[in-house]
């Protein structure tokens, strides 16, 4: 044997179960690259009841790696909330203010503009819409 270590069948197994479903995860978290293009959904995603968004309010559905905001007007808007420095998912919503944990980057949730470096490209908008009562964001093109 060449002392390689080998996965547990179990490892490999929890490593798939985390991975983000439905196409909006990160592709790979690769290092600062503001001209690659951050990983954008594959398919329509379903995020939730469209009064989980009041009008005014802000969103993140994690396990999309998605943010919702809903104008005084009532109109949506969405964006990926992977980092457009490093490709890292962001996981944390202050007020209106997505911050990135991997090397700081904060993003406005409202209109994707960066707010902090490192990042100097703004987050991915997603069309959104509702769909029988349901919040969907699509594939940007």
């Amino acid at each position: 044997m060449s002392g390689r270590t080998v996965p547990s069948r179990r490892t490999v197994l929890r490593s798939a179960v985390l991975t983000p479903v439905a196409g909006l995860g990160p592709a790979a978290c690769s290092p600062g690259d503001d001209g690659a293009a951050p990983a954008r959904p594959t398919a329509p995603v379903e995020l939730g009841a469209d009064g989980e968004v009041a009008d005014g309010a802000t969103k993140l559905y994690r396990d999309a790696n998605v943010v919702v905001s809903r104008a005084g007007d009532g109109s949506l808007k969405a964006f990926s909330t992977v980092c457009t420095h490093a490709g890292c998912p962001i996981g944390k919503l202050e007020g209106t203010k997505l911050v990135c944990p991997c090397h700081g980057s904060e993003f406005d949730a409202r209109t994707g503009e960066v707010l902090h470096a490192p990042a100097t490209t703004p987050l991915v908008e997603l069309p959104v819409e509702v769909k029988q009562g349901r919040i969907v964001a699509s594939p940007g093109t």
